[in-house]
């Protein structure tokens, strides 16, 4: 039984209610892609029922010399992939002439080490020129979402949707900005944190995503 401040029981529940709210689009023949893990679940509900192209968005920050801490931008894997920089981060760091372009390449190798692990050979699915929907299990900042919608746009989608079960009111505000349409279904008020709005949030693991992710190969090659 839910409590008053729960919304969903897990992700997959909530997987299948955003899934619902995002049925229209089915005849967009869209691709379906997870910021992993905890989105990987919820986008799976998303591409079964949209009988959608399930891929992964991997991204990894772009740290400044001497301080990895500090992103200076962020690259998005992809069969395109994209580099995003904070331009503010740039000016205060002054990155020495090479620096980005190096580190661009030491991240995208780490990005095709976790791609491999999750998916083995397969290339990542073509979203230039198609709709795509961007899902994950809840946003609280929105950074990450952020950056990953900005490398979507540059990467030549024809339609761009963010699907979230839950957000903070403030959080969706900017990233409407990036996205053609924002679909969340909760916007919890004061805004604490995801994980309270479900029963269970147990983390998902790389056996939960490399599972799912070839479950969901039959959505698509069952259509028809």
């Amino acid at each position: 039984m839910l409590h008053f401040d729960e919304y969903f029981t897990d992700r997959y529940d909530a997987g299948r209610q955003l899934a619902a709210a995002l049925a229209r689009f089915k005849d967009f023949d869209p691709v379906v892609l997870a910021l992993p893990r905890g989105g990987v679940p919820v986008a799976f509900e998303v591409a079964r029922v949209l009988r959608a192209p399930l891929d992964l968005l991997l991204a990894r920050k772009l740290g400044a010399p001497g301080a990895p801490e500090l992103g200076i931008g962020a690259v998005i894997d992809g069969d395109d992939p994209q580099l995003v920089l904070n331009d503010e981060a740039i000016r205060f760091v002054q990155p020495p002439d090479g620096y980005v372009a190096a580190e661009m390449q030491r991240q995208l190798a780490e990005i095709e080490r976790r791609r491999s692990f999750y998916l083995g050979e397969r290339a990542p699915v073509s979203v230039r020129g198609r709709a795509v929907i961007l899902v994950d299990d809840g946003i609280a900042t929105g950074g990450t979402a952020r950056v990953a919608l900005k490398a979507l746009r540059k990467a030549g989608v024809s339609r761009l949707v963010l699907a979230i079960p839950l957000a903070p009111r403030e959080s969706l505000q900017i990233l409407q900005e990036e996205a053609d349409e924002v679909i969340c279904l909760e916007t919890p008020n004061p805004f604490q944190a995801v994980g309270i709005h479900y029963a269970d949030f147990t983390q998902t693991s790389d056996d939960d995503v490399v599972r799912l992710l070839v479950e969901a190969r039959a959505f698509t090659t069952r259509k028809g």
